[in-house]
């Protein structure tokens, strides 16, 4: 690939397939943001397609070859299939494509970037260090796979440090970096975070040797790289530990909440939507010293994991502690990262996650502060994730008294012999009794509404459509109640 100056600074007109995409729009904006050419495509209409014209891309519903019309370079992502209408066009035209991982590494190497990946959370760690940055009064870019509430976006360009900065007129770039599809070798960042690690994408993983492979080249060729932080408490993140061979110029930087890491949170209190935890460093003769106290006004134990990375971070490039503080204690999140709405007496909480793991701990946050029962309503991802990790989801409702599971998205995968979600239904009854199958979307609502008293608390764990789903119970069940028991 040419460098990111040949590549960027084009005066070129930039095509995105799938434009509405949480990563390619943020690929999307941080172009538009240099000025160039950009427009895109998506199947149909979404908030961030609407956002995107609001913000002066051009964007075009539907995936037809006429679309490339006047389009120099095209950008899209591993969720595009190689029969795209539009792809097949960009090959008989002889246009240049590029996968999304590739712009965002031109991006990366022309900042002062920080690169976050892990199965878990990255997203959360992503925004956090952004936002502690920001706080710093450093302006920071960013481009991450969620919406930060911080900001109101996913993604924007930062602004060149000011004279008398140790880093004065390099520009801060914080990136959420993919590695579902073994893409993230395409960044090379300056500061490099590994927040967990665990099998996922089983689709393109399907064995821990290549995930292995992929995370060890991600840190190990790297040239840029000047500090690698690493959460030393995950059982993944021990193996890359065991087998990294660091290059010379870059010095390993650990967290956690055991053992001896370089960065150290204790005194872990978690409480309704918050938490809060001590922090520690590690000297040049490997004394512990104090920074000081931590607040979150995020909820679970995974939560305050999260924003110990980002510490971690912060304090490792110099940003002062009370910044840090204020950062940590205002920090908002991201969108659908344990939303939760109240909805008269019922409290209602979205998240993304699908993967067995993610759904125990947020079970688990939301079982330690839930009045009533916990109803966990879940919409399975592809045939592999549930092939491969059915022990895992097994324990993964443990905290649930009543799950709901609804129909497949197979994301275009082949059927597994064994495998549906009927298996998975049982799978969960040996820890959660109550498993009920409800198949159509639009029928979820109707049997929350008689089966679900409050004090309760309701989880959504799954995408787009589900979310929809739980705006519809909430909204109806608003409506069917006095405003007065409405607000409580």
């Amino acid at each position: 690939m040419a460098n990111s100056a040949q590549l960027l600074d084009s005066s070129a007109v930039w095509h995105l397939i799938g434009v509405g995409g949480i990563g390619v729009s943020a690929i999307a904006r941080l172009l538009a943001a240099r000025g160039l050419r950009v427009q895109g495509s998506d199947v149909r209409e979404s908030q961030i397609t609407l956002a995107l014209r609001s913000e002066g891309i051009d964007v075009t519903i539907g995936h037809r070859s006429e679309n490339l019309q006047g389009a120099d370079i095209i950008v899209l992502s591993t969720a595009i299939p190689p029969n795209n209408p539009e792809l097949l066009a960009a090959h008989a035209l002889g246009l240049r494509v590029l996968h999304r991982s590739e712009v965002l590494g031109a991006l990366v190497s022309e900042a002062r970037a920080v690169g976050i990946i892990g199965t878990h959370g990255k997203g959360t760690v992503s925004g956090a260090i952004a936002w502690m940055l920001q706080v710093a009064g450093w302006q920071p870019g960013f481009v991450i796979g969620g919406q930060l509430l911080n900001f109101a976006t996913n993604a924007r360009a930062g602004q060149p440090l000011p004279t008398g900065h140790q880093h004065a007129g390099q520009t801060w770039l914080v990136a959420e970096v993919d590695e579902s599809d073994g893409s993230l070798v395409n960044s090379q960042p300056i500061v490099a975070v590994l927040n967990n690690l665990e099998l996922d994408h089983l689709h393109y993983y399907p064995e821990w040797p290549k995930l292995q492979a992929a995370v060890l080249q991600y840190f190990e060729d790297n040239s840029r790289l000047q500090v690698a932080v690493i959460n030393s408490d995950d059982a993944g993140c021990a193996k890359i530990l065991a087998k990294l061979k660091l290059p010379v110029s870059a010095q390993l930087l650990t967290f956690g909440f055991e053992g001896e890491p370089a960065v150290r949170g204790s005194n872990l209190h978690n409480r309704r939507m918050t938490g809060s935890f001590d922090v520690h460093a590690r000297d040049a003769q490997g004394h512990y010293q104090l920074l000081g106290p931590i607040e979150i006004g995020l909820p679970g134990k995974y939560n305050a994991s999260n924003l110990l990375g980002a510490v971690a971070v912060a304090w490792s490039q110099g940003v002062p502690w009370p910044q840090i503080e204020q950062a940590a204690r205002s920090y908002g999140g991201l969108e659908n990262r344990f939303t939760l709405v109240a909805a008269a007496g019922i409290e209602v909480v979205k998240d993304y996650i699908s993967h067995p793991t993610g759904i125990k701990r947020v079970l688990e946050a939301a079982r330690a502060q839930a009045e009533g029962e916990v109803i966990a309503v879940f919409k399975p991802y592809r045939f592999t994730m549930i092939h491969y990790l059915m022990d895992d989801y097994r324990q993964a409702f443990a905290d649930a008294d009543r799950a709901l599971v609804t129909e497949l998205y197979t994301a275009g995968e082949v059927p597994i012999a064994g495998t549906d979600v009927h298996v998975l239904c049982d799978k969960i009854r040996e820890v959660t009794r109550d498993v009920t199958y409800v198949h159509a979307l639009s029928d979820i609502a109707p049997w929350l509404h008689q089966n679900v008293q409050a004090p309760a608390t309701v989880l959504f764990f799954g995408g787009d459509d589900l979310f929809a789903v739980a705006d519809r119970f909430i909204a109806e069940r608003l409506a069917a109640v006095p405003a007065s028991m409405a607000a409580g």
